[in-house]
């Protein structure tokens, strides 16, 4: 009885994790799609809507480890399965490192400032089209 329950519950929040993923890209695609329609659309709307994507795969990601975890740990903890686990929490992290970058727009080790100091710089710079 208890490895059923834990079974189910591993593929709820698997399911879980499907819909939250799924319904951020549609309704994100939904707003993104409406202001362009409606010609509302500025410079930010597309970096917008990579962000909330982004963040949608990000805790998807998040959520599908914890239940690969509880599948793992509770039901079948072979060392080979703790070996198949251990790689797809690596391909996850690595995945979920890369979104994390996308969002920030900056590498974890450049603070905020720095990148805002960048950006300023180029925005300035005469090769970059920006005014002196």
């Amino acid at each position: 009885m208890f490895t059923a329950w834990v079974e189910n519950a591993a593929t709820g929040i698997e399911l879980l994790a499907v819909a939250i993923i799924v319904g951020v890209i549609v309704f994100a695609t939904l707003v993104y799609s409406s202001r362009i329609i409606s010609q509302r659309a500025d410079a930010n709307t597309y970096a917008e809507y990579r962000h909330q994507v982004a963040r949608a795969l990000l805790l998807g990601l998040e959520i599908l480890v914890a239940a690969d975890v509880i599948r793992t740990v509770a039901l079948q903890p072979t060392l080979n399965n703790v070996l198949i686990l251990g790689l797809l929490v690596v391909i996850r992290t690595f995945l979920g490192w890369s979104l994390v970058v996308e969002i920030e727009e900056r590498w974890p080790w450049q603070s905020s400032r720095e990148r805002e100091e960048r950006l300023a710089k180029s925005s300035t710079s005469p090769q970059a089209g920006g005014r002196v």
